[in-house]
């Protein structure tokens, strides 16, 4: 289904456009610049992610991250690693493809895997 592009939907894909990481809630709600409710944001997000446009990474804070998708960064199963640094407290998704092997019988759906660490920035 083809949603309708807003000024709101635009400047919430702007901010996560220009940060190039993933960002939590909060911290794209102050990096935009016209005043949208918290639930619309919200809402904006799970279209968003509805769509395919951004995945959400839930951090070892417990708090939801969202970071655009990105054809090339995303490994052909879909499921990737992402690397949370403990100093600059940045949450970026690693492109290298993953493969678990799980035990007989078990079939992933989905999986949400962060590793925790300092990033080639800050080390």
């Amino acid at each position: 289904m083809k949603r309708r592009n807003t000024p709101s939907k635009q400047a919430v894909l702007d901010v996560l456009i220009q940060s190039g990481q993933a960002m939590s809630h909060d911290a794209i709600e102050g990096q935009l610049e016209m005043d949208i409710n918290r639930a619309t944001i919200y809402r904006i997000l799970n279209q968003f992610c509805e769509d395919g446009m951004v995945h959400t990474i839930v951090a070892n804070d417990g708090k939801h991250y969202f970071a655009l998708c990105n054809n090339s960064e995303i490994a052909p199963s879909g499921f990737h690693f992402h690397f949370s640094c403990t100093k600059c407290k940045t949450i970026s998704c690693l492109d290298q493809e993953v493969q678990l092997n799980l035990p007989p019988g078990f079939v992933m759906e989905k999986a949400n895997c962060v590793v925790t660490g300092t990033c080639q920035n800050c080390v």
